[in-house]
């Protein structure tokens, strides 16, 4: 029998993706609906214009519907890194007795570091572990089944603001959705995109975006540490258009005709098509103007990532379609911060586009093919409503 399908709403800093899907076979995500809306976006933790976001909500939610022919009753919004924060806690619980743990031991230790509920601007929406520990202070993922008297855990705890879910549960209340969910996107990503070996060893996301750039140091199944920026792949359009003088939209053209990973003579152009004509642009000076962005970008980053101790052994990669389609992006972000990234997408047949990373996670996040310890999969909650 076909899985029920399921919706979420991914908030990005240029368009806003409604998703209508279910597993498919394999373990794949089937996308039977999709809508998206390009709008002002958000910068600094701020929505440029509040205003108009039930109608772009309006427009990407409605468009999924169409294309999958289903109504949505219940919404998965994901919560980005600007509207959202990490706190990490030390949990200790004794077992009374020596003993096998259980998964509602672990449940309980999730819970003891919940004290969230009393803050007035925060709301939590995600509970992960980072690891466990025991008895002999080994670190491990999965307690259950094991025998100790105590149990402990450095568990990653994901808070939205109260504002922004505030905000976008009364936009899908006038939209007529029944109930709405809060998931964190950065998690999502890292538990999307990396496999549990390697968060194991850490692992560090870069998800530049059209405006913002939201980085996540992931360890075992949570986030260690978050930071969030504005500055993305928009910035890079903007540098070409004012250096240049040419229209935005040219500019965005040109900024995808990039090559990092060429050497150019001064003779060598990029060359555009406006109307009848070609343009022909500096080779050396477009890479001058695109590479003095991409040293701030990576000067950021690296004041981000040496605040924290990572091992030789984490894993970079750069997601998201911000700079990923620039030709020799990653290779360029990799010298300057002198960390090895790669890009990282999708891992679906036709849907491996960096782009797709924030809002395919969602997706797979909802459809339970990653649940906690003990905990009911997002869908099999749906189901009880």
């Amino acid at each position: 029998m076909a899985q029920e399908a399921a919706a979420i709403l991914d908030i990005g800093s240029s368009r806003i993706t409604a998703l209508i899907a279910r597993r498919g076979v394999n373990g794949t995500i089937t996308v039977l609906g999709k809508g998206e809306c390009e709008y002002s976006g958000y910068e600094d933790g701020a929505f440029y214009r509040p205003d108009e976001l039930i109608n772009v909500v309006f427009k990407a939610i409605s468009a999924a519907e169409t294309d999958a022919n289903i109504k949505i009753r219940y919404l998965y919004i994901g919560v980005p890194g600007q509207f959202s924060v990490t706190q990490c806690k030390d949990v200790t619980m004794s077992l009374n007795k020596r003993r096998k743990v259980t998964n509602e031991d672990v449940d309980r230790l999730l819970e003891m570091g919940n004290d969230f509920g009393e803050n007035p601007d925060y709301v939590l929406i995600n509970t992960q572990p980072v690891y466990f520990t025991l008895g002999d202070e080994r670190k491990m993922i999965q307690p259950v089944g094991l025998t100790a008297s105590r149990l402990s855990g450095y568990i990653s705890y994901m808070l939205a603001e109260k504002n922004f879910t505030d905000m976008f549960t009364r936009i899908a209340s006038d939209l007529g959705i029944e109930s709405v969910e809060f998931l964190s996107t950065i998690l999502a990503e890292a538990l999307f995109l990396f496999d549990d070996v390697v968060r194991d060893r850490y692992a560090v996301l870069v998800d530049v975006g059209y405006i913002v750039t939201d980085i996540a140091v992931a360890r075992g199944d949570g986030i260690v540490r978050q930071f969030s920026f504005s500055l993305g792949g928009g910035h890079f359009t903007k540098d070409l258009h004012d250096v240049l003088s040419i229209r935005f939209s040219l500019a965005e053209t040109l900024k995808r005709k990039v090559a990092l990973n060429l050497e150019f003579s001064d003779e060598d152009t990029y060359d555009l098509n406006v109307n009848d004509r070609v343009m022909s642009l500096p080779a050396t000076r477009v890479n001058d103007i695109v590479t003095a962005r991409m040293s701030k970008l990576a000067k950021t980053i690296n004041k981000c990532l040496n605040s924290c101790d990572l091992p030789p052994s984490a894993t970079y990669c750069l997601t998201g379609g911000g700079i990923s389609y620039i030709n020799g992006a990653v290779d360029y972000l990799s010298k300057k911060t002198d960390r090895q990234f790669e890009i990282a997408a999708p891992d679906l047949p036709q849907m491996n586009k960096p782009h797709l990373s924030s809002a395919l996670s969602l997706a797979d996040m909802v459809l339970g093919a990653y649940a906690p310890s003990g905990k009911k999969s997002f869908l099999a909650k749906l189901f009880e409503r």
